[in-house]
């Protein structure tokens, strides 16, 4: 006589996952200070296009974040807003999308890393391909195109604006030495 088959059991056994891994790459550091920065152009507006080329000569922050509208992205971006006297104590202009721009009267441009989706956010360490996004990482970059900080900020964590305010002021205190 046949011995039953426990349903149940040969259904787990179909279900368990295979022995093979898919590698994902994930985001555990941004580019370090010193490196420099990757050169890139993304569209500011559908016929427009900005180069981190076109700022050489002054200070730039870059700001990558997952995704406009988002309740920490929209958090993070205003700020940034209420705060731009304060940046531009130290450079003239900073980044972000259009639309996201005018509905939150940002100040600064906003540019869309969308096509190929995240390729320079890749470049910058800070692309997220398990979910493909990007991580939410700043970075300031001199006037020669170095980096000279970076952070990488822990999903769903605003990280203010005091670390881009400290390092802008390191690096006006590094070049005024340097001038002197």
């Amino acid at each position: 006589m046949r011995k039953p088959e426990n349903k149940g059991a040969a259904r787990n056994r179909r279900q368990q996952p295979s022995k093979t891994k898919k590698i994902v790459k994930t985001v555990n550091s941004v580019l370090a200070p010193g490196k420099t920065a990757p050169n890139f152009s993304l569209n500011s507006t559908p016929d427009q296009k900005v180069s981190l080329n076109d700022f050489r000569g002054q200070p730039v922050v870059l700001a990558f974040y997952p995704a406009d509208w988002s309740p920490v992205c929209t958090d993070q971006l205003s700020l940034y807003a209420m705060v731009m006297p304060e940046f531009k104590k130290f450079i003239d202009n900073i980044w972000s999308h259009l639309a996201f721009a005018k509905d939150r009267k940002l100040n600064f441009p906003v540019l869309a890393d969308f096509e190929p989706k995240g390729s320079i956010s890749k470049k910058y360490g800070a692309y997220k391909e398990k979910i493909g996004e990007s991580a939410r990482a700043l970075f300031v970059i001199d006037d020669k195109g170095i980096i000279r900080w970076s952070h990488l900020s822990p999903d769903g964590i605003n990280p203010g604006a005091d670390g881009i305010l400290s390092a802008l002021e390191n690096l006006n205190k590094t070049q005024t030495a340097e001038k002197s």
